[in-house]
């Protein structure tokens, strides 16, 4: 079937026809396009050819059930962010906690009631949209941020961060025998935030800075570029500025007032604003908000 873009597309995998057929009525009565899969082996093939946005999956089929399933979507890295919801006739508390273990987001119990599918479904379907966005976000920012799991193994990372790595030349190999262990013993001892973790056997200089954790329990880490200038200096670099005058347009970058950064640079406020009317010109613009847009842009993007 052609599924229309402004529709979301669901894909319900269960060998049940009945089942099936309800489903389906339920799913196109509320504007959404319904791809089909009895049993996991076909599901997978499915969601790789034509990626939905929600999967329902029965947990109990022939050949691969859902929970093998799931493991399955969520070990793809193109699937892997693929809200699933398991459908099925067990109840007992050790089945839902193995379709959650899974790596599902919800469990609903046979016979399902339409109302409750639909609106579980389109609270799902806006924290995926959510989620997705934020990502997005994130890489289109030119960020240098990474995620990774207890055991110290990357979960996710912006292209950016990618970038750096391959830079370093950061190898598979070096990743399972150095990296994993390096930041799995730092995660043990619970970095606070700002928190920075220098990378040990690596000829090109890194570092990671701890950010936090996500609602997925992940430390969010930025990777850091040790040759590259940061600051006041990387202005000077970029922008051909005299050591003071990186000074004064890193400060306005950082929103502080003619008045505050005189105080920390030691100097009278009109001494800034001469400095200013230095910056300017160098940067072809005729304001503080414009100079300081030059320089953020300098100090979030990625070294060549």
């Amino acid at each position: 079937m052609k599924a229309n873009p402004k529709n979301e597309i669901v894909l319900v995998v269960d060998d049940s026809p009945d089942a099936l057929s309800l489903i389906h009525d339920t799913l196109e009565q509320a504007n959404m396009d319904v791809l089909v899969a009895l049993e996991g082996r076909q599901a997978l093939t499915i969601a790789k050819r034509i990626r939905p946005d929600i999967i329902l999956l029965d947990a109990i089929m022939p050949h691969m059930d859902g929970f093998e399933t799931c493991h399955a979507l969520k070990a793809d890295p193109n699937l892997s962010s693929i809200p699933v919801i398991f459908m099925t006739g067990l109840s007992d508390t050790n089945d839902i906690v193995r379709g959650l273990e899974a790596g599902g987001v919800d469990y609903l119990t046979k016979p399902i009631q339409p109302n409750e599918l639909i609106a579980r479904m389109r609270v799902h379907l806006n924290n995926a949209r959510l989620s997705n966005n934020a990502q997005s976000a994130l890489d289109s920012m030119g960020q240098f941020l990474m995620t990774f799991d207890g055991q110290g193994d990357i979960a996710w990372a912006t292209p950016q961060a990618h970038a750096l790595l391959a830079k370093a030349r950061l190898t598979s190999a070096w990743q399972v025998e150095h990296l994993a262990p390096q930041v799995r013993s730092w995660l043990t001892h619970r970095p606070e935030e700002g928190n920075r973790l220098p990378l040990k056997e690596l000829d090109y200089p890194l570092t990671l800075k701890f950010m936090g954790y996500t609602e997925q329990s992940e430390a969010l880490v930025k990777l850091e570029d040790g040759d590259r200038p940061l600051g006041p200096e990387l202005l000077k670099v970029e922008l051909g500025l005299t050591e003071r005058e990186s000074h004064v347009l890193h400060w306005i970058a950082n929103g502080k007032t003619n008045r505050e950064i005189a105080e920390i640079l030691e100097m009278s406020p009109r001494t800034v604003n001469k400095h200013l009317e230095q910056i300017f010109p160098k940067l072809g613009v005729e304001n503080r908000t414009a100079a300081a847009g030059v320089a953020l842009r300098i100090m979030t993007r990625e070294s060549a």
